[in-house]
């Protein structure tokens, strides 16, 4: 399922990323990797979609959150 489906408060492990070489090269840089547990701390329909990945937070779009699997 997409990260963006997953409710505040949830926890997912990131699967993969369906997207160009640049959106990957980003996130990795950013922490998001494969096997990286995920904790939603704001997915409130609209405005900024936070991620705490590793103790910190992240802050992404609603369209790469959507381009982002996981379980």
């Amino acid at each position: 399922m997409p990260l963006s489906k997953v409710l505040e408060g949830g926890r997912a492990t990131l699967l993969s990323i369906s997207g160009g070489r640049q959106l990957r090269g980003r996130l990795a840089a950013l922490g998001l990797l494969p096997g990286t547990p995920l904790e939603v701390i704001q997915n409130s329909g609209r405005g900024p979609f936070i991620v705490g990945v590793r103790g910190s937070r992240i802050v992404i779009g609603r369209g790469m959150a959507s381009r982002i699997e996981v379980e």
